[in-house]
């Protein structure tokens, strides 16, 4: 499998997660991968890139808010006043892409947008970004929330309305919690709507 011999081999990176996420979130991050790979399989993408990226997407998620912003601060990566007040959730993924490339030898760009947008999206994702985004909503060990069900089939069928679905109940979940919502999550919603 492993014809490009800079890059990093799954097991590897699985190895490296396990001893890097809690139990729970290593599950989790397993669900992702594979759930990614099947999604890879039924739109014709690159199966390994899928689970590279399924397998590192969480990579920075164990690490305190003060290093996520501390890392971001050394590597000169911008922070928002929004990402600040919530690093955890919306730093581990810019921090994450970082890591897969500086620590962990991933150079392909697309795993890495793949990783850096899998909490916000972006306007026009790439397909592996749009697959990995829905996987990481998707995977088996999610609970049941608003229309799990649906999107689950729907993601095998079209991702752009699987896109627009997820950005959908998320921001309506957030709405009911006061959580704030991040600029690029409502931006990209904008453009899958339909």
């Amino acid at each position: 499998m492993s014809h490009n011999h800079h890059q990093p081999d799954l097991e590897k990176l699985r190895r490296a997660m396990e001893k890097e996420l809690s139990t729970g979130r290593y599950t989790h991050t397993l669900g992702v991968a594979y759930t990614a790979a099947a999604l890879a399989m039924a739109h014709n993408e690159d199966m390994e890139k899928a689970m590279k990226a399924g397998l590192l997407h969480d990579c920075a998620k164990s690490m305190h808010g003060s290093e996520l912003v501390a890392i971001c601060e050394k590597a000169y990566l911008n922070v928002t006043a929004v990402e600040r007040s919530n690093p955890t959730a919306l730093l581990h993924a810019k921090v994450g892409a970082y890591l897969a490339e500086r620590k962990y030898g991933v150079t392909d760009e697309d795993i890495l947008n793949a990783i850096r947008y899998h909490t916000t999206g972006r306007p026009n994702m790439s397909r592996l970004e749009k697959m990995v985004y829905i996987a990481d909503y998707i995977e088996p060990g999610r609970k049941q929330n608003r229309d799990l069900d649906l999107i689950r089939r729907l993601a095998y069928q079209d991702l752009d309305s699987t896109m627009e679905k997820i950005l959908s109940d998320t921001l309506a979940y957030l709405r009911t919690t006061e959580g704030q919502i991040d600029d690029m999550t409502n931006r990209t919603y904008q453009y899958y709507k339909r």
